[in-house]
């Protein structure tokens, strides 16, 4: 098996998300640098060109050991490089003309959740599963069928979009142009709608952390907090969001015959702060064949990180291949030695 070497290929693995990005140099085997961190406006433009000159900055430090650029994404990606997000209101922005130029380097871009569900099947509870659904949660949601390791990217590539589904009886519209569509009642501005704060546009993470740490705060406590109610009002803001995402991993359950349902992201803490009201939700809506030995909802062994390493292996896949090895070009030590 290949492994890392002092001189060998390195990853740069990009995780950008509604808010910041998150950049990183990866070595074979899954050891992970973060290089740079950054907030963003929300905007393609103050997104990704701040990206492209770090990138540009760490191809040069980097030299010819990069073997590929990997991109997660928080949206579907059509032709390979025109991304859309609904809630940020990009529409077929072209990703790889705002970033600019990156010396010929292989640029591979991938939607956020499929990113988490092949990092899961690497390097997690996925691994050796032959079907499985994978739920990312962060501002919005995505979930995607995951086959003998392989995410479903759909006819056109643009799968991974669960969160676009009316599995939570809902009623509103979303910014993607859907009614009812899951993503409305779970993640981070399901939160803040709930408590009628601004949602949307990728902004709120802090006030949607501060609504976990409030209901956290509630439940450790064996009588109501003194205070204005805030404690009780995120209490029932995270149960609901938990509620709706068990009520849609149910439907798609039913529908795909899992053998475990991973959630990463916020995800994560949903099962931690409101495990029973996800599971009492989830059970209540499998059909009877299927209640009685349901799938186990299991938190991502990589957490957040999901995208990030997925992006990493999207990049040693291509890479690993006779076409991408001939494509690189290896660093020399002195005396010419690789």
């Amino acid at each position: 098996m290949p492994g890392p070497h002092p001189h060998g290929p390195i990853a740069l693995a990009v995780d950008l998300r509604e808010d910041a990005w998150e950049l990183a140099a990866c070595e074979l085997g899954g050891r992970v640098a973060v290089l740079d961190s950054w907030p963003h406006d929300g905007t393609p433009a103050g997104a990704l060109r701040p990206l492209g000159h770090a990138l540009r900055t760490h191809l040069r430090a980097y030299g010819s050991r990069v073997a590929g650029i990997g991109l997660a994404v928080p949206g579907p990606i059509r032709g390979d490089r025109y991304v859309d997000i609904a809630h940020l209101g990009w529409r077929a922005v072209d990703v790889p003309a705002l970033l600019g130029p990156l010396d010929h380097v292989p640029l591979l871009i991938g939607n956020d959740t499929a990113c988490a569900a092949l990092a899961e099947s690497r390097r997690g509870l996925l691994a050796g599963v032959a079907v499985a659904l994978h739920i990312h949660v962060d501002f919005d949601l995505g979930g995607v069928l995951v086959v003998q390791g392989r995410p479903l990217a759909g006819a056109n590539g643009v799968g991974a979009e669960f969160g676009h589904m009316p599995l939570s009886g809902g009623t509103a519209r979303c910014m993607c142009g859907a009614t009812g569509c899951w993503g409305m009642d779970v993640g981070s501005n399901a939160l803040l709608r709930h408590l009628g704060l601004p949602a949307g546009g990728g902004k709120g993470r802090d006030q949607a952390e501060a609504i976990l740490t409030r209901a956290a705060a509630q439940a450790e406590a064996s009588e109501p907090l003194p205070g204005d109610g805030r404690e009780a009002q995120a209490v029932t803001a995270v149960k609901a969001g938990a509620a709706a995402l068990g009520r849609g991993i149910a439907a798609l359950v039913n529908a795909h015959d899992p053998e475990i349902v991973t959630l990463s992201g916020l995800g994560v803490d949903l099962h931690l702060r409101a495990g029973d009201e996800m599971r009492r939700a989830f059970v209540d809506g499998l059909m009877d064949i299927r209640a009685d030995h349901p799938p186990e909802l299991a938190p991502s062994a990589l957490g957040w990180r999901g995208p990030l390493v997925g992006a990493m292996e999207s990049v040693f896949d291509a890479f690993l291949t006779p076409r991408g090895l001939r494509a690189w070009r290896p660093a020399t030590r002195p005396g010419g030695e690789v």
